[in-house]
This record gives C-alpha cells, structure tokens and sequence, in this order.
C-alpha cells in the first residue's frame, strides 16, 4: 500500500476501533478503506443539492 493509504488506514481502523492491517497491496487497502469508511460514516457524498425552480 501507498504511505498515504497506510495513513488513513491507521485513522479509519481508530475510528472504528479496528486494529490497523499491517501489510496489504494498494489494491487490498483500496478495499479495507472503503469499507472502513461505510463503517466509520466517512467518505459519504453529501446529497445532491436541488436547483430552485
């Protein structure tokens, strides 16, 4: 995994009370980010915005 990756890694894995994964591929920390984020509720898209008519 990238250092960048790694970082938030280590932040999402605190905020979900994980242990952080110590070795992965970038492709592997792509996964556990996406699903640290659904469980941590970061990463969300906000709703879309309706245009006033």
């Amino acid at each position: 995994m990238t250092g960048p990756q790694e970082s938030y890694l280590g932040t999402l894995a605190r905020e979900a009370r994980e242990k952080a994964p110590e070795e992965m591929t970038k492709a592997e920390a792509s996964e556990k980010i996406e699903e640290l984020q659904e469980k941590t509720g970061r990463g969300k898209k906000a709703p879309a915005k309706k245009k006033a008519s």
